[in-house]
């Protein structure tokens, strides 16, 4: 028997903490143009601000969770989180609100950093990922709800420093240091050493790939108000609920992810699910009313978290001790914070459908190398137990049956282990009876 699976809650609410201002990150870019009598491009550029300081927190922090401690990481993040946005929200000066969305990045960027590091030491971090991806659909479908109803331009980013300060309390159950920094850590023993990263290639391609990856979805999602207003020609509370709808199919795609598990292994979630998002982000991009506007968006979101469920798997089981998991996370963010500028870069010179062709075309190019990371590398397995030897037989499920180490079972692609017959002592058996014809009065091995 299994052992009953026990639900991280405090890394799914320090998972939604800092997730959540991408998330926003429309209706963030839309107010501070109308708020604060900003440029379509100068609010792209604030938003692109904040989404880079969010990425240099991962690329600073990937290698000291374990040394600092993830509890003590979590509460800096979470209090330079609720500090920057909170400034932001309460001023209209334009440099505080820029100095505040880059302090409030930083913080989202390190409550992300030790979230993923945590949900990659443990057993299974696809799931754990998948209820971190449901809860932010869901707190930005009711943010997107209710805040075009009301007025001010930090609103949202309101919402995401009330986020970090309800996040707090649960950061008790994180660990405080080094030593219980990780679930995971016989298996770190025995497995990779703490100065080499594992599958550095797979790793790096994958990073590299993650970067346009994330800003193609950004480009978009960082323009899509704009978009349904000026475009589709709706009003803000139509799009609001347009944004609210799609979350909500997203909810729907994170369970549908979470249901199928390693059913279908990573690489055709990876690889066909972005040919999808490339085909919906020409659809958004290219409406010109309510229906076309609706479908794109929703079938993106759909599909969007569904595939970033997998990528965020596949990182995690690069490498154990979550610094693959952490890294690639950096460099999408790197891509996230290049979206809303590129998007509206874009958008102004091209117009809105050529920048969603652009992008779409990107994205099929760039399924290639994470489809073939996803076939190449195994890493952990997307559920305990469901270890696959070479040629995608799944194997017995020893290690759960038995109590085996983790380390023990071979990951995928290592060299398959002769086998060899070991003599059981014991009480012979007893000698057959002498060889007859099969008859149905006898059961298979009836004496």
């Amino acid at each position: 028997m299994f052992a009953p699976r026990t639900t991280p809650w405090p890394l799914v609410a320090l998972f939604t903490a800092g997730y959540l201002a991408p998330y926003l990150l429309p209706t963030t870019v839309g107010r501070l143009e109308r708020g604060l009598g900003l440029s379509a491009t100068q609010a792209g550029a604030v938003g692109s601000a904040l989404l880079l300081s969010s990425a240099t927190a991962g690329f600073l922090l990937a290698s000291r969770v374990e040394r600092t401690g993830a509890r003590t990481l979590a509460r800096l993040g979470l209090v330079l989180a609720a500090l920057g946005y909170g400034t932001a929200a309460l001023t209209t000066a334009v440099p505080a609100v820029v100095a505040g969305a880059v302090v409030g990045g930083f913080g989202s960027g390190t409550a992300t950093t030790v979230a993923a590091t945590r949900i990659a030491a443990e057993r299974d971090p696809h799931r754990a990922s998948t209820l971190g991806l449901l809860s932010v659909s869901a707190l930005a479908g009711v943010v997107y709800l209710t805040v075009p109803r009301l007025p001010g331009h930090g609103l949202t980013l309101a919402a995401v420093a009330l986020t970090a300060l309800a996040v707090w309390p649960l950061t008790s159950r994180l660990p405080t240091g080094a030593s219980g920094s990780r679930r995971a850590g016989k298996g770190a023993a025995t497995g990779t050493g703490t100065a080499r990263l594992p599958h550095r290639r797979s790793g790096l391609v994958l990073a590299g790939a993650m970067v346009f990856w994330s800003l193609a979805q950004n480009a978009l999602w960082g323009v899509s108000g704009r978009i349904g207003v000026t475009q589709a020609h709706l009003s803000e509370p139509t799009v609001g609920v347009v944004f609210a709808v799609a979350l909500g199919a997203g909810l729907l795609g994170v369970v549908a992810a979470g249901a199928l598990g390693s059913r279908l292994g990573r690489a055709l979630p990876i690889g066909g699910g972005t040919v999808l998002i490339a085909g919906c982000i020409a659809l958004s991009a290219s409406a010109t009313g309510l229906g076309s506007f609706a479908a794109g968006e929703i079938a993106w979101n759909t599909v969007y978290p569904v595939v970033l469920s997998y990528l965020i798997g596949l990182a995690a089981s690069l490498d154990p001790r979550g610094r693959w998991a952490v890294l690639v996370g950096s460099a999408s963010s790197l891509g996230t914070a290049a979206g809303p500028l590129t998007g509206s870069v874009l958008s102004a010179q091209a117009g809105f459908p050529v920048m969603g062709a652009v992008l779409g075309a990107g994205l099929l190019l760039v399924a290639l190398p994470m489809t073939a990371v996803a076939l190449h590398t195994g890493g952990r397995p997307l559920l305990p137990g469901a270890v696959r030897r070479r040629g995608g037989h799944p194997a017995a499920v020893v290690a759960a049956a038995t109590g085996t180490p983790t380390g023990a079972v071979p990951e995928v692609g290592a060299p398959e282990q002769p086998v060899v017959e070991i003599p059981v002592n014991g009480t012979p058996a007893p000698a057959r009876r002498a060889y007859d014809t099969a008859a149905a009065t006898r059961a298979p091995g009836g004496r």
